[in-house]
């Protein structure tokens, strides 16, 4: 099922970030038995994003299309498949995971909340 917002905006979490005319995929995205779990969000262009959080854990997620992930609550480490180093983000921070790549995302304490864009 899926909602469509119009006129309001769709506030994400407590961030005050907002996405105006969009729909939203009700239904969620469950990964590693719910301790990473996303909705699907359309933007009135197109645009598609994942709305998540992350729970403490250890997990590997393989691209298709590039990705921008924005941290907006929490912090993380990430490990791009093909580097030898892992980097830290926190709050206000992203990455950029290429096509047809993958990472390893790390949550050692609380939840990391993020935004993951999809880039044709």
């Amino acid at each position: 099922m899926t909602f469509q917002i119009f006129s309001s905006a769709f506030q994400l979490l407590m961030n005050n970030i907002k996405f105006n005319e969009v729909s939203v995929n009700a239904k969620a995205n469950i990964y590693f038995d719910g301790k990473v779990v996303s909705h699907s969000v359309v933007l009135s262009d197109g645009a598609q994003k994942t709305l998540g959080l992350i729970y403490p854990g250890s997990y590997h997620f393989n691209t298709e299309l590039a990705e921008k992930m924005e941290i907006i609550a929490g912090t993380c480490n990430v490990k791009l498949d093909g580097s030898e180093e892992s980097n830290s983000y926190g709050e206000n921070q992203s990455f950029h995971v290429p096509a047809n790549s993958g990472f390893t995302i790390e949550v050692n304490e609380g939840i990391c909340e993020y935004i993951c864009s999809f880039i044709d």
